[in-house]
């Protein structure tokens, strides 16, 4: 394997004490500063997955390794405090301000006042929180993606290695997921954390995954793969059936622009998208333009065209 693997499984199985099998012999590593998802039915075994990870739950055989070292030789709470960790309904301490929440980890690794102050600034800045209006502020004053900000900058807070988050933007409304999703591959792309997450939803799990792991009843990996093969060449059936009739057209939303499909500018378009588009961008922006859509650069001079016939050549290559 690899040796920037940051998270590696080796032949990890969990069987409870009645015989339920959680996970069997998954084997799956996560490279440094990637993004793994974990998806699936329930019963799937995802979470307890993750959990193996930190130590809040032990496997029955096999290994984790993080950084190369076994996480079974190592102090549970040490190990702990070198992962950051986010949940659904985030967990945030309700009798302190919101910047004490931010500064719990490094506090506990003895960090002085001036560094964890100076850390929490930054971080809350990071995912979009005024420190000057919101530091001072207790959980219950924030609303429901403030306080997933909050935790996800908590989590942040001392550098972990890894960042674990189990259905973290569920339990706020769509509208505010699709923003708090937009804003974290924001900041994970500035801070390189290696990030494992579980959701049940396929939709956000290509959306944000680097590669996306399909486990189905009993802990079985069905596919690990990059967002656009699961969706072209489902492994299996079960997999085919869990991303959906429509993965052709989600397809197009984790499939990136080719630049050298542009045709030149030559004054007939109507609408325009910036060159990072996906192609399910640019296929909308085309339903409702006069068949051409430009194409601009990050400082928005233009770049070319794009025609419906060059979206659907560059589709069927990806296919």
């Amino acid at each position: 394997m690899p040796d920037d693997a940051m998270i590696r499984l080796e032949g990890v199985t969990k069987t409870y004490a009645d015989g339920t099998v959680a996970v069997a012999e998954l084997s799956l590593e996560v490279q440094r500063g990637e993004i793994c998802v974990l998806v699936g039915p329930s019963g799937c075994g995802k979470t307890t997955t993750m959990k193996m990870i930190n130590r809040l739950i032990d496997p029955t055989t096999g290994r984790v390794l993080l950084d190369g070292e076994d996480v079974a030789g190592v102090d549970p709470v040490q190990l702990r405090r070198r992962i950051g960790y986010v949940i659904q309904n985030v967990g945030l301490f309700p009798h302190q301000k919101v910047r004490d929440n931010v500064g719990t980890v490094p506090t506990l690794l003895g960090w002085d006042k001036k560094r964890t102050r100076a850390r929490t600034e930054e971080l809350l800045a990071l995912v979009g929180l005024d420190p000057a209006v919101h530091g001072d502020r207790y959980p219950a004053q924030l609303s429901g993606g403030q306080r997933q900000r909050v935790g996800v900058a908590r989590a942040l807070a001392a550098d972990p290695l890894v960042l674990l988050m189990d259905e973290p933007f569920s339990a706020v409304d769509p509208v505010a997921r699709e923003r708090l999703q937009t804003e974290f591959l924001r900041v994970q792309a500035e801070v390189g954390t290696t990030v494992v997450l579980v959701t049940h939803d396929i939709d956000e799990a290509v959306r944000l995954g680097d590669r996306v792991a399909i486990l189905r009843e009993g802990g079985h990996l069905e596919q690990y793969d990059a967002p656009a093969a699961l969706l072209v060449s489902p492994a299996t059936e079960f997999v085919a059936g869990f991303v959906g009739a429509d993965r052709a057209v989600k397809a197009l939303s984790v499939t990136p622009l080719d630049l050298e499909a542009l045709e030149p500018f030559d004054g007939r378009v109507s609408s325009s998208v910036p060159h990072t588009a996906d192609l399910g961008q640019v296929l909308a922006k085309l339903l409702v333009s006069d068949g051409r859509v430009e194409v601009t650069d990050a400082e928005g001079r233009r770049l070319g065209t794009l025609t419906p016939q060059a979206l659907m050549n560059q589709a069927q290559q990806r296919s």
